[in-house]
Formats: structure tokens, sequence, C-alpha cells
């Protein structure tokens, strides 16, 4: 909960830029007309969301949801702006998932690109234990083993 009044206060950046969006170009809001919006925004925030806490409460839940705010404007007699709230609320999800499926593709994509990384550079590493042992079987080649009859192992000679 807030400490202070001044704390449940929309900031006055918020009040400033939704206020020069609503009104017609050229036309002036005072400091203490955005001050008023501001108070005036905040609490109609706290009744609405008192509002949906007793629709809530009376579900038998502790968290608010959609439908508990769309019951609550009802209640507080604002259906005028059910419709534009519902719509609002639906343009969020949707942008909220195309963000999801936006970040779930880049994350496919790059694990695509590192799994395909890895191939290639175990397929590098491949090629060069087998350049590794062309190399070793290059060098037996002039070898030849000769067992000797008292020795227990095998002795390598080289035949020039």
């Amino acid at each position: 909960m807030a400490e202070k009044p001044e704390d449940l206060n929309l900031p006055m950046a918020v009040v400033t830029r939704i206020t020069k969006e609503a009104l017609p170009e050229g036309c002036a809001i005072s400091k203490e007309a955005r001050t008023a919006l501001s108070k005036a925004a905040s609490v109609f925030v706290l009744y609405a969301t008192s509002c949906a806490n007793t629709v809530a409460q009376k579900s038998k839940r502790k968290t608010l949801t959609a439908p508990d705010v769309f019951t609550a404007m009802e209640e507080m007699e604002f259906e005028t702006f059910l419709e534009p709230l519902k719509e609002s609320l639906e343009a969020f999800r949707s942008e909220q998932n195309e963000m999801k499926e936006r970040k779930a593709a880049k994350k496919r994509e790059k694990e695509a690109t590192e799994k395909a990384s890895q191939e290639e550079e175990k397929g590098e590493e491949e090629d060069r234990d087998e350049g590794a042992e062309k190399d070793d079987d290059a060098d037996k080649e002039g070898e030849e083993v000769v067992k000797d009859t008292n020795a227990e192992s095998p002795e390598v000679q080289m035949i020039e």
C-alpha cells in the first residue's frame, strides 16, 4: 500500500502525454489542470479496483481478473466504456501473443544455428581425425613387424 497520498497519483509525464493526445492541436492545458486530472484518474483507478475486488471476493477469489473489472465497470455505471475496454484488452493480448511468437521463433532460429554450427565443428573435427589417421598409416607403410623368436613381444623394424 502507498505510504503517502501523493504516491497514488499517476506520473505527470503520463498525464501530460494522454491529455496532449486527447486534446485538439493548439489547445493548451495548465499545470493545475494536469494535477487535477492526475488526482481524478487516481481516484477512479482506486474506485474501480475496489469494485473489482468486491466482485472477486463474491466469487471467493483473491486475484482480480479482466471479467471482474468489466463487471465493476457495469456496477459503476460506465457501460459505455466496456466495448472500448474489451477491444483494448484484446489488442493488448494479440500484441503480447505476437511478441511471444516472435521471441519463440527467434529462439528456435538461434538453437538451429547453434546446432548447425556444432555439427559443422564436429564434422571438421572428424575430418582432422581422419587426416591424422591417414598420416599415421603413411608413416607405418615402411614398417614391417618381425617376430623375434627369443623375445616375448614383436619388434618393429624399418625396411629401407
